[in-house]
């Protein structure tokens, strides 16, 4: 299983990399959104301050979610899933390789890239590593989530739209702990009941949605 999981990942980011307009998409868009935002409310220092955990953790929410209707949609297009889904191993490995995957080339970048950009919202570093550690959580459950709605939707018309409709709610949860921590940082409080919760959500998420995902799966290919 381990072989595996290494050969998909390994599949996964050399087809990324040889598609990277797709990827660099993704990092545009975030870091376009988080810059127009200062540029739009102005420069008060207190009031970007409030707002930076909010506009990245929207801006990573929405740039996460550009890339999930290509996770599944080129392996369903070529007949490649279908040979997968053969696999004498488990589906929910194949799954999850595909996940992580997803996350080194649309979730990793975001989080390396969030530092940098949070320091023109006037971010304490202390703020800033929260934040930092916050999305290192957070958006594997991002992309968790996202799989099984690309799944869900695999092969509809208009699937990316579908896709938003999906996951976007379940994305709440973690949009709410992530941008709690760097705000009760703010208020003078313990971040670590936030990150907590963040954790947890991630424990459930990563023993359900596999499952779920390869669930979908199934029924997209019958």
């Amino acid at each position: 299983m381990l072989k595996v999981f290494v050969c998909v990942i390994r599949r996964d980011l050399l087809l990324a990399f040889r598609r990277r307009s797709d990827m660099l998409t993704t990092l545009f868009f975030f870091v376009i959104v988080t810059t127009l935002f200062p540029l739009g409310v102005g420069a008060e220092p207190a009031l970007l301050r409030n707002m930076a955990s909010g506009i990245l953790w929207v801006a990573a929410l929405l740039a996460s979610t550009l890339s999930l209707g290509r996770m599944f949609a080129q392996d369903f297009a070529d007949g490649a899933l279908e040979q997968l889904l053969l696999s004498p191993e488990p589906l929910t490995v194949i799954v999850i390789g595909k996940v992580f995957s997803h996350w080194l080339v649309s979730g990793l970048p975001l989080v390396i890239l969030a530092p940098l950009l949070a320091m023109q919202f006037d971010l304490p570093g202390i703020s800033i590593a929260v934040l930092l550690l916050s999305l290192l959580i957070g958006t594997p459950i991002l992309s968790l989530l996202g799989a099984i709605g690309a799944a869900l939707t695999l092969g509809a018309r208009g699937g990316s739209v579908l896709i938003a409709l999906l996951v976007l709610p379940l994305y709440i949860p973690v949009l709410i702990f992530g941008t709690g921590a760097v705000g009760a940082l703010a208020n003078g409080m313990e971040a670590e009941a936030h990150l907590l919760l963040l954790t947890g959500l991630l424990a459930v998420v990563a023993a359900l949605a596999p499952w779920a995902t390869s669930a979908a799966l199934r029924i997209a290919i019958e």
